[in-house]
């Protein structure tokens, strides 16, 4: 098949494929079959899966196309400015979609008489602004708008950057509502979800870019560019099964589950993704090395149509599954406790001390990324060592041992009883900001980037141009600044426990996940600025340091007396209302949290202070060795030169004496 044959063949046997295998899927689940009472009628039983693909489709050329091309191409070229005004179209086509699906979302939930009149108007006004589904379709469809400005307007690597970022964030509210509130593990599948939809829209996309600019570079730069689409096809081919297999296990629960029509709607999405991966795998070892040889040329492009096709179906079957219902998922109780009505999960059992080894909820977001940060670090250090460099071991193991914390952190007791407890909260808030930082900062990960990653030469930037320019970009200058990152660090404190950001964080999930890495990022920086490695704009000489984090600590612990001095509850129709029957009582509770904060919180600060006074000693220490070899070099001349400079003055001042 030619370069330009299968341009123009790729989103076609893309979206036939895709539209084969949804029609059978609806067909066999019983998806489209008409409702007992309330039915729709066949267009919008039909119509809404429909859009739903076309959706996810235009996703993936929005997202996976500039993510992929951000890590591969260069700015400037043919090829890069393809890939915005192929990006810009997906987007779109995302738009239209999403208020389509959002229009026939609406008539499919709640079957109104459409037609041109003020009450059609009025219902679906409150629909789109009242009801979380309808927020959630406005919401994406605005962003396709302002995406599809943006990609066409925008041709440089910083704003395509963050327009990237804003084109990931678009899929999350769609992911939100992909599962629902009546199942248990609400929380665990909805961020299996996003994190599936995002993955696979970047892995489908950078597939869509590789077909599409295949006429406009010469083969050596396309076999190039390819190797490095493969890196992220391999990344992203681990977060679609991992978070696939987790949202699946949610839905099913059991194998007899799999002889159902879900089950084998399921076994058709799973065997396509198995099938890319042994694809991916093949012309990643075997073919890309090869592609200036005419016959792999040729056989490569052929498994990139059947790649497409696999995706395709495995798309199709994606948006089937939304719209069939699960025969396992766990449901909730039809009495559900005060505790399911607040959290969505059941009151956990008393805090018992080998529980706080053995609760576990798991959040996978945070164990992908420990995961992800894990391997690559890892990874850079076999490198370095492959090529007869060295890295402190130290370093390794502290790393290592932050990214463990995290995970226990975010996934352990900590996690599950941080929803009842406000102590157990001010645990996890402790941790995340100043334990697991300063563990991860003395791992140095930005210096190992800068060491190990190989450097590009061609104009393009892979992750170590990447992380280089986020260092040294001009907000990285501001928030690496010591004191605005002792500002963020403990301004925080405040303002996050005496607005209703703490309200939020407690209710919605999202704001639980931002709480997560709000307070790891801060706690980064602010340790950072005082016992980092790693390279800053500027830092405090040390004995400033010392004074800037004795303040730090005052007003830290001044936060944790405030806390104690509370006579009302925070948040009181939360954590007074979860019917604990154990344990402290929830204001007792709350005495102790503000007793972390003081006490507890207060020990990483003084590992900090004594880190900060050992590098102190340390600096002397090579300042005088410094000094003692340049002595050595120039036989004290500096010392004899002083002396004779000091007996001339002697012998000066004892003439004019006489």
């Amino acid at each position: 098949m030619g370069p330009r044959a299968l341009r123009l063949a790729g989103p076609a046997i893309l979206v036939v494929s895709s539209l084969i295998v949804l029609v059978w899927a609806l067909i066999y689940g019983g998806a489209v079959a008409p409702l007992a009472i309330g039915d729709p009628g066949p267009f919008v039983r039909w119509s809404v899966p429909v859009v739903k693909l076309t959706v996810n489709l235009a996703a993936a050329g929005m997202v996976g196309i500039l993510i992929t091309a951000l890590f591969t191409l260069r700015a400037g070229e043919r090829p890069f400015e393809a890939a915005l005004d192929a990006a810009s179209v997906s987007a779109a086509v995302f738009t239209v979609a999403s208020a389509a699906t959002g229009f026939l979302t609406f008539v499919d939930a709640f079957n109104p008489q459409v037609g041109p009149g003020p009450e059609f108007g009025a219902q679906l006004g409150r629909y789109l602004v009242e009801t979380e589904l309808g927020r959630t379709w406005l919401i994406t469809t605005i962003a396709g708008a302002v995406l599809t400005i943006l990609t066409f307007a925008v041709r440089s690597w910083t704003p395509t950057f963050f327009v990237a970022i804003l084109a990931m964030a678009s899929l999350v509210p769609m992911g939100t509502q992909g599962h629902s509130g009546d199942e248990a593990f609400h929380h665990e599948a909805m961020t299996a979800l996003i994190l599936h939809i995002i993955g696979a829209a970047i892995w489908l996309g950078g597939l869509i870019l590789m077909v599409l600019i295949r006429p406009l570079l010469p083969k050596p730069q396309l076999a190039t560019v390819l190797a490095r689409y493969s890196s992220i096809a391999l990344a992203a081919f681990v977060i679609v099964a991992v978070s696939g297999t987790v949202r699946a296990a949610i839905g099913l629960l059991d194998w007899e589950a799999l002889l159902s029509p879900y089950g084998s709607i399921l076994m058709v999405k799973v065997v396509a993704l198995i099938a890319l991966g042994a694809l991916g795998a093949w012309y990643r070892t075997r073919l890309i090395g090869r592609l200036r040889e005419e016959a792999a040329s040729r056989v490569f492009w052929l498994l990139i149509a059947c790649e497409l096709a696999l995706m395709g179906a495995a798309s199709g079957a994606a948006a089937a599954l939304a719209r069939t219902p699960t025969p396992g998922g766990a449901l909730l109780p039809a009495e559900l406790s005060a505790a399911q009505i607040l959290s969505e999960s059941p009151l956990p059992p008393e805090l018992t001390p080998e529980r706080w080894i053995t609760a576990w909820s798991i959040d996978l977001l945070w164990v992908m990324l420990a995961g992800f940060l894990a391997f690559f670090y890892l990874a850079g250090v076999v490198r370095m060592r492959r090529r007869g460099d060295r890295w402190p071991i130290h370093r390794t193991i502290l790393w290592m041992a932050g990214l463990l914390l995290l995970v226990w952190v975010t996934n352990g007791s900590v996690n599950v009883y941080g929803h009842y407890l406000f102590s157990m909260h001010m645990i996890a808030h402790m941790l995340l900001s100043m334990a697991i930082p300063v563990l991860l900062v003395v791992g140095a990960p930005v210096t190992l980037a800068a060491r190990a990653i190989r450097k590009r030469d061609d104009g393009t930037r892979g992750g170590r141009e990447w992380i280089l320019w986020a260092v040294h970009s001009p907000v990285a200058r501001v928030l690496t600044n010591p004191f605005v990152a002792a500002g963020l660090f403990i301004g925080s404190l405040w303002v996050f426990y005496f607005t209703d950001l703490f309200r939020w964080t407690l209710y919605d999930h999202l704001g639980h996940e931002w709480m997560v890495a709000h307070f790891l990022l801060t706690g980064y920086l602010f340790a950072l600025t005082l016992v980092g490695v790693d390279p800053v704009p500027w830092r405090l000489p040390y004995a400033g340091r010392l004074l800037l984090l004795i303040g730090v600590m005052a007003m830290h612990a001044f936060f944790g007396i405030a806390i104690m001095m509370q006579t009302g509850l925070m948040v009181a129709e939360w954590y007074g209302s979860m019917g604990r029957t154990w344990g402290p009582t929830p204001l007792e509770d709350q005495y102790i949290g503000g007793g972390v904060a003081w006490s507890v919180g207060e020990i990483p600060t003084l590992i900090l202070a004594v880190t900060v006074a050992i590098q102190w000693s340390r600096s002397d220490a090579r300042d005088q060795k410094r000094s003692d070899r340049h002595a050595d070099r120039t036989g004290d001349a500096e010392l004899e030169e002083y002396n004779a400079r000091l007996a001339k003055m002697a012998e000066r001042d004892a003439r004019a004496g006489l």
